[in-house]
């Protein structure tokens, strides 16, 4: 339905037009035609209340008994309200033969023509509707006059009055009986699919995004659609007009000078330009800005009266413009008045910053171009930001600042360097670091602890992120003597800086422990304390974090908390928008290793995606190696060796770059040791033997086992597990002792000890019975020592039972030797993989569409059952697809 233009100007005496390009706009004009006697409908300007009703009224059943008035504007005279009322019911079927005509006269009032049409009407059997569109148009006696009509009406008598505003006509009582239905500004706002249907019938096909972006941009209000339309029709780049679609534009501006803006008075006029500085505004907030009183009276009646004024919570006292008219607006005071914007700005932050509001402080401080002063607030609330989660926010308030304002100030440099953090740049983010402390001596006394503190927190967490345990030692043993020297000259440091502090120096220990060096695992004390002290201080983006990283800390020791806890974490992401976040990429990981362990693959796969879709190899090398080793345990679990073989290769780049050795490293080499046992390798896995740093370790000793064991040798295989079962040797990952009694009682059945192949597989069972691992049954198949064990002791037949199914189920599903056939324009695509050429410059070489590159890529991924490029091209060289590296094709 096409947007109305504000009313008509001459009183309509038939019955409306119906014209074309109209959106049927069905579910409103049911409510208009519907049981309740008087059907209101207030709504801004533009908003298409005039077309909605001229649709409803034009429906077959209802044309010939609608009388229609559209009041002219500023009417005052009711007796020329009340004959155009007359006449347009005589031109209704049953009004042309109840309603008498009637001249004016002078002695004639609106009271009498109200009391004459009474009588006419007292015999009205059905329906007969009255519109009076632009009612807010009347004078007091002729709302009055019609509000005792409606009061008093015959039963068959329907009213449907369409205004911009609401007009006081005493309704209360038809509202408590039911009788009365109300559409409003939100109700007429067109859906993206009406919006789609509008373009269409204007002649305009547009990409849907374009379209989602032109409803974002007009919020759904008909006119600023319908006046798009008319601009877009033959449009030369319709994608661009719509992006740079504003109040600005000249039919919009025009349209809302003409119907908004100069219908106010001048301080009405004054409060609309001085305000348009804000995104949202209140009354206190509206006075500072103009210097007058009353601003929260005006912007309450400005609401009520559908003047593009918004109140944003229930009591009423925030406010905002729509989106087009704050542009004009903001148009307006620049041509008008250019010289107060930024004495504006500067008073609009003031006020933000001392209401507890900084970001909105910060970014009037930058439209004010005070750069100091904004970068104070930022360094000053990033500690609250970065425990609220609000990265994005920091990430844009940032943005704010012109380079050389960034590099120029050390601690907004350090804000920039923990940004950089979280982004995964932390090659920028040590150049950051750099600058800040080269000017941290330049910033003044009373704020250089905040500077240091800010500085040393980033510091410590690129420490953590390149795995440097010294660095991290340092780091954090500067940040405790800077709070201790700040201490000793009295409090002053902001909570949420000492908290940050606190739970940054704390995990130092408990990074070093769990995931940097060999020593084993630590206590986890301080992730155990994180979540309690987040849920004390109120913040749930702490609380996020330490459930994530206290989830891997339990991976290995206890599957149902480190479930629990990670599943707790992606809860709070999910609520809190924090799903792309580097925590919620930890969880993932935990997640789909958990589940993959325990040998439910869909899960697991479920979850390694999505951790491989947000976890960021440069900002989290530790967390990007358990990836890699996560989907090589699905791979493994699946029975696709080479994919899983390939992933195992994957998790060591990563961790390559830290300055000290993952403790998953062993972990890792051990697991791609079975990858090539797996494959038939035993000669490759030799070669990765040689590898192993400490082949004394658990680890090392259990994938020693595994490859004994394949060559033959159960003796050899026996002695390398030994120390493991007795406890002689420390593993990093306990669960792994579940394979080692495992791959124990395979070697004893290799021995013919029967007996102690039985005890050994009880043990196996019986652990597996309490964490639900059966990946060690997939990873060792044992079916002939299951079906002897499950007639010899049949307490464990159900989880021998589920052991047998997830076996059969991966048979069925097993891969072939090849991959599913290439097409020719796949392998055309296979070819320019190796080669440093992203998708669009391939599709250059290749001329053809970018999209098509995507989608042969996405092909080839699916049909080698790999996910990134390095893998695609890893295996394809394993299926002999490509040659290898350094040879000629």
């Amino acid at each position: 339905m096409g947007a109305d233009t504000g009313g008509d100007s001459v009183a309509e005496r038939a019955a409306p037009r119906r014209g074309g390009g109209v959106v049927a706009r069905t579910a409103l004009m049911a409510r208009i035609g519907g049981a309740a006697r008087v059907t209101v409908v207030s709504a801004s300007a533009g908003s298409g209340k005039s077309v909605l009703l001229r649709s409803w009224a034009g429906q077959a059943g209802v044309a010939g008994r609608t009388a229609w008035v559209s009041v002219r504007r500023d009417e005052r005279v009711p007796q020329r309200f009340w004959l155009s009322v007359l006449d347009a019911l005589r031109r209704t079927g049953p009004g042309s033969v109840l309603v008498g005509q009637l001249s004016a006269a002078p002695e004639l009032d609106g009271w009498a023509v109200v009391e004459r049409l009474l009588a006419d009407l007292a015999p009205l059997d059905g329906p007969l509707w009255l519109v009076v569109d632009d009612v807010h148009e009347l004078g007091l006696d002729a709302l009055r006059q019609l509000e005792l009509l409606m009061l008093r009406a015959p039963a068959g008598l329907r009213f449907v009055v369409a205004s911009r505003h609401d007009v006081r006509l005493g309704l209360h009582r038809l509202r408590l009986e039911g009788e009365l239905a109300e559409l409003r500004t939100a109700d007429l706002r067109f859906s993206v699919a009406e919006a789609r249907e509008l373009l269409v019938a204007a002649g305009v096909d547009l990409p849907e995004e374009t379209v989602v972006l032109l409803h974002q941009r007009t919020e759904g209000w008909a006119a600023g659609l319908r006046l798009a339309a008319l601009s877009l029709a033959g449009h030369a780049d319709p994608a661009r007009f719509v992006a740079e679609f504003s109040g600005s534009e000249r039919t919009v501006a025009e349209y809302l000078l003409a119907e908004v803006l100069d219908r106010q008075s001048d301080q009405v006029r004054r409060l609309l330009l001085c305000t348009s500085v804000v995104e949202r505004v209140n009354g206190e907030l509206a006075d500072l800005l103009t210097g007058d009183a009353g601003g929260e009276r005006v912007l309450q009646d400005l609401a009520d009266a559908n003047a593009f004024v918004v109140a944003l919570d229930g009591t009423r006292s925030w406010f905002r413009c729509h989106q087009l008219f704050a542009e004009l607006l903001a148009l307006e005071l620049r041509r008008t008045a250019p010289d107060q914007i930024t004495g504006l700005h500067r008073a609009a932050s003031a006020w933000f910053a001392g209401h507890g509001y900084p970001v909105e402080a910060i970014r009037h401080a930058q439209a004010a171009r005070d750069w100091t002063r904004a970068a104070r607030l930022l360094a000053d609330h990033w500690p609250t930001l970065y425990l609220d989660g609000h990265h994005t926010v920091v990430r844009d308030l940032l943005t704010g600042f012109p380079p050389a304002v960034r590099t120029a100030d050390a601690e907004l440099a350090a804000v920039a360097a923990a940004d950089e953090l979280v982004r995964g740049s932390a090659e920028i983010a040590d150049q950051y670091l750099a600058i800040a402390g080269r000017r941290l001596p330049l910033v003044p006394d009373c704020r250089r602890d905040h500077a240091r503190l800010v500085l040393g927190i980033a510091g410590l967490v690129l420490a953590r992120q390149h795995g440097d345990l010294p660095r991290m030692s340092e780091q954090a043993h500067r940040l405790r003597a800077t709070v201790a020297a700040h201490d000793a000259l009295g409090p002053g440091l902001g909570p949420d800086l000492r908290t940050l502090v606190q739970i940054c120096v704390d995990s130092t220990d408990y990074w070093s422990a769990h995931l940097l060096h060999l020593s084993g695992p630590g206590t986890g004390q301080p992730v155990d304390q994180a979540q309690p002290l987040a849920q004390r201080v109120g913040r749930p983006y702490l609380e996020f974090g330490s459930l994530a990283y206290q989830a891997a800390s339990e991976l290995w020791t206890s599957f149902d908390q480190a479930a629990e806890h990670g599943a707790q974490a992606v809860g709070l992401a999910e609520l809190h928008g924090w799903a792309d976040e580097q925590a919620a990429g930890v969880a993932y990981v935990v997640l789909g290793c958990v589940r993959a362990l325990q040998g439910r693959l869909g899960e697991a796969e479920s979850w390694i995606q999505r951790a491989e879709r947000t976890v960021v190899a440069e900002a989290q090398p530790i967390v990007a190696t358990a990836l890699s080793f996560g989907r090589a345990l699905l791979e493994l679990g699946r029975g696709r060796n080479q994919a899983a073989l390939t992933a195992l290769h994957a998790a060591e780049r990563p961790a390559g770059s830290l300055a000290t050795p993952s403790l998953i490293a062993p972990i890792t080499r051990a697991f791609r040791l079975q990858a090539c046992l797996r494959l038939g390798d035993t000669a490759q896995a030799e070669k990765v033997l040689l590898e192993c740093d400490d082949r004394d370790r658990g680890e090392p000793r259990i994938a020693t086992a595994a490859l004994r064991l394949a060559q033959g040798d159960p003796d050899a295989a026996a002695a390398e597990l030994a120390p493991v079962l007795h406890g002689a040797t420390r593993l990093i990952a306990p669960g792994l002792l579940t394979q080692a009694y495992l791959l124990e009682a395979m070697t004893r059945h290799s021995l013919n000890e029967g007996a102690a192949a039985d005890r050994a597989l009880e043990h196996a069972l019986n652990r597996a019975e309490r964490d639900g691992a059966l990946f060690w049954f997939m990873l060792n198949p044992v079916p002939d020592l299951l079906n002897r064990h499950s007639r010899h002791c049949p307490s464990h037949y159900a989880l021998i039972t589920e052991i047998r199914a997830r076996l059969t189920a991966r048979e069925l599903t097993a891969p072939v030797s090849g991959p599913e056939p290439l097409s020719a324009s796949e392998m055309r695509i296979l070819r320019y993989l190796p080669t440093n050429l992203t998708a669009p410059e391939i599709a250059d070489q290749l001329s053809i569409s970018r999209n098509t590159v995507k989608t042969h890529m996405r092909n080839l991924y699916a049909k080698l059952g790999t996910h990134r490029r390095a893998e695609a091209v890893t295996q394809a060289r394993a299926f002999g697809l490509l040659a290898p590296p350094g040879r000629r094709h």
